[in-house]
């Protein structure tokens, strides 16, 4: 099998939101990024506007990448509880630096959110695009994650990364999980890796699962799942 260079991505915050599937106000957080949820980070880091789904879709669909947890922690996680009364002229933050107002009547009723957020998480991602020949290619996207377009965020706006997204140079392996062994690290860290990017059967194997974690960028909306393999990786160097 021959090699592909892969980027290699720090996500540290002292809040990050990997969001699962959204159910009425509920806003779970799982415990790897999601599909995309990196897709919107790193078009977001290319000056993308959420108009261009046809870009977002080729990037998502181009996107092949593992994710492991450095280190675990039983009380990471934090509820927030948000209740606001949102008038028909208040007006928010954003991105991109301007206010952005709403439409339509007041609400009568306070709007309610429970969201849920990682405390000082830090999780290390290797990733590729493919094919690596199609624009942007990956000298392209690391370019831009170390100068991007707009403010980069992890999940949620409030999720701002601790330093620089970009802390290693790339590595050459011929599948996901021979990438991320390279990164040195503690022994045996929890990770997810595509099917067929990695061992699919043995101790350092979990379960394989079909993760809803696709978007269909024309429509707005979650419209597909794929196969990953949840289970361990040991880096070759420990520290």
């Amino acid at each position: 099998m021959p090699d592909h260079r892969w980027l290699i991505l720090t996500l540290e915050a002292p809040l990050i939101a990997f969001g699962g599937v959204t159910v009425d106000h509920m806003g779970v957080t799982r415990d790897f990024p999601a599909l995309s949820m990196l897709t919107g980070l790193f078009a977001n880091a290319l000056g993308y506007l959420r108009t261009d789904w046809v870009r977002h879709q080729q990037l998502q669909d181009r996107l092949l990448f593992a994710a492991r947890r450095e280190w675990e922690s039983p009380s990471s996680l934090l509820t927030d509880t948000q209740n606001a009364k949102l008038e028909g002229n208040d007006k928010g933050w954003t991105t991109w630096g301007e206010p952005e107002g709403r439409t339509g009547s007041s609400y009568g009723a306070p709007h309610r959110r429970r969201r849920e957020y990682h405390m000082d998480a830090h999780v290390t991602v290797v990733l590729r695009l493919e094919p690596d020949s199609d624009v942007p290619d990956l000298d392209t996207l690391s370019a831009h994650l170390d100068r991007p377009a707009r403010p980069l965020f992890i999940g949620r706006k409030s999720c701002l990364p601790s330093g620089p997204l970009r802390r290693h140079e790339s590595v050459a392996a011929p599948t996901a999980y021979a990438a991320m062994q390279q990164i040195p690290g503690r022994r045996r860290l929890r990770a997810i890796w595509p099917l067929g990017e990695g061992p699919e059967a043995g101790e350092e194997v979990l379960r394989i699962i079909n993760l809803p974690d696709i978007r269909n960028w024309h429509t707005g909306l979650h419209g597909g799942t794929r196969q990953i393999v949840e289970g361990f990786i040991s880096p070759e160097q420990a520290i």
